[in-house]
């Protein structure tokens, strides 16, 4: 079992900037993706963008050229640096881990999620 520990939510006004951070410990040797979701109030959880082991990432079409997905492999852990914000982002942020296969990714851990409000 993977354990994600997230951390970097917060308020912030349309235009500002947010970094969210993970944390990833456990059973590391299973995963070669990490990625977060997001979950805004009577929506369904997206998938905004992720990364694998080798740095091939992807993104949720309407985060293009805002957010940006880094890894630091050696200390397991994923950051999500949000830029140009907008109330639509937010919501609930959920980091997650699993692994990457030819054109989909697959993930089965999941962080506790953490709160990003950006007010307009």
């Amino acid at each position: 079992q993977v354990q994600l520990v997230e951390s970097g939510g917060g308020l912030v006004q349309a235009g500002g900037s947010l970094r969210l951070s993970c944390a990833a410990s456990g059973r590391i040797f299973s995963i070669n993706a990490m990625g977060w979701y997001r979950q805004a109030p009577g929506k369904q959880r997206e998938l905004v963008a992720a990364i694998s082991t080798d740095g091939i990432t992807s993104y949720l079409d309407s985060v293009k050229g805002r957010f940006t997905i880094s890894r630091d492999n050696a200390k397991n852990t994923v950051f999500l640096q949000m830029n140009s914000l907008k109330p639509e982002d937010t919501a609930v942020y959920y980091c997650s881990a699993g692994r990457v296969q030819p054109a989909r990714w697959i993930f089965d851990s999941w962080g506790q999620g953490t709160q990003v409000t950006v007010s307009s």
